[in-house]
């Protein structure tokens, strides 16, 4: 459900001169070949006042980006599932520091990686399980195989614990992760990790329901969010952005053809860590139900007093004070992490525009959002270029918009 513009900028105390910036630097982007196309969205006090989109969603079909075109939004997946998980939380079925086990018993009696190299691991037994919280803020110990930074990775790798390519259950996937070690022990460090993933099929144990049911049923549609789901409608296939990166001669490359894509068709196994496709005008409404604590239009998915906890830090400090001194292509010192959103802890720490309380993430193909309460303002950018460190986009479209602010 696309929300087009519905007020002038000044209305609501921004800037409409000021805001002309945030298009010229989209206009550089594509010019310059740095981006196919992108968009952005920018709300202020419930209502959408600039919504702008520039080059193409498609290169070889020469498909303009436009409101309505559908994106990978990878980790942007993961607030909405952490919203789905604290909608089961407010039912009593279980509390944050309980352990995971209750409900997945394969993660009992867990071990923990020390050292030594992937055919010969070190490990000592867990301190305790893992919970809820330690998912909720990736703390857990668990890892992401991608990130090629430790052996722990590389027997994700190889045991095909990855929730994007594999056509296993997402129970089996699970299990798969549950009977590898940790990287740390659960609650001792911040590692970005499959643990929303874990939290996907929690959520469908807990409710008795697929995962992609539950999110559909209970998040998607009472949001209107009619765009958003894990594979593309037949008769919106016109719509999907194709896919880029990088290549070796600096030109865009396609990684992921619209015509071709996986996302066209359902899948198996539904990531709750990065499997849905959305559009600006659909996740601006998510973010105004996490604006309006807890409610949009009406329909109430959490309490108010849920919203708080959930955008709260929950860290020992900040992410750098938890052994992640730079994630992507940001700093997190000055930044800490709630359940299932990055929390702004000290702009000038974090050497950036914003208050502290502003929540936000991104996914890996350089979408990324962020909400501000104090400002009532949400900012959401969308793009398909992989990896999300290619160019500090976020970092630099944050100093465009909070420019703007005029009250």
């Amino acid at each position: 459900m696309a929300d087009s513009v519905q007020a002038r900028p000044e209305e609501v105390g921004l800037s409409s001169r000021r805001l002309a910036r945030v298009e010229d630097w989209m206009q550089r982007l594509v010019e310059e070949k740095k981006l196919a196309g992108l968009s952005t969205l920018v709300a202020r006090r419930g209502r959408v006042v600039f919504h702008r989109c520039c080059g193409l969603a498609d290169q070889a079909r020469g498909i303009a980006m436009a409101p309505e075109t559908i994106v990978r939004i990878y980790s942007m997946t993961k607030p909405l599932t952490s919203v789905a998980v604290m909608m089961l939380y407010e039912e009593g079925r279980f509390q944050l520091d309980d352990p995971i086990t209750r409900f997945l018993p394969c993660f009992a009696d867990m071990r923990v990686c020390i050292g030594g190299s992937r055919g010969k691991l070190d490990t000592v037994p867990a301190a305790r399980d893992i919970t809820f919280r330690d998912l909720l803020t990736h703390t857990s110990g668990l890892t992401y195989g991608f990130m090629e930074s430790s052996p722990v990775d590389a027997l994700y790798r190889e045991r095909g614990v990855d929730f994007q390519t594999q056509e296993a259950s997402l129970g089996e996937v699970v299990e798969r992760a549950a009977a590898l070690p940790l990287l740390a022990q659960p609650g001792q460090a911040w590692n970005y990790s499959i643990a929303t993933d874990v939290l996907g099929h929690l959520v469908a144990v807990i409710s008795g329901r697929s995962f992609e049911d539950f999110m559909q049923e209970r998040v998607l549609a009472p949001l209107g969010m009619t765009d958003t789901g894990f594979h593309v409608p037949p008769d919106r296939h016109h719509r999907l952005a194709a896919n880029y990166a990088r290549g070796a001669d600096g030109a865009l490359a396609l990684l992921d053809d619209p015509g071709e894509s996986r996302y066209r068709t359902p899948r198996k196994l539904c990531s709750g860590g990065g499997g849905l496709v959305s559009t600006a005008g659909d996740y601006v409404r998510f973010c105004r139900m996490m604006l309006n604590r807890g409610t949009l239009d009406g329909t109430r998915l959490l309490g108010r007093k849920t919203v708080a906890l959930m955008t709260a830090n929950h860290l020992r400090g900040d992410m750098a004070d938890m052994g992640q001194p730079r994630f992507s292509e940001s700093t997190y010192e000055g930044v800490g992490f709630g359940l299932g959103f990055s929390v702004m802890l000290d702009p000038a720490r974090a050497q950036i525009l914003g208050t502290p309380g502003e929540y936000a993430w991104g996914g890996a193909a350089s979408t990324a959002f962020w909400v501000d309460p104090a400002e009532e303002m949400a900012v959401i950018l969308l793009t398909q270029l992989m990896p999300s460190s290619t160019y500090p986009l976020r970092r630099e479209l944050r100093v465009l918009t909070y420019a703007a602010i005029e009250d």
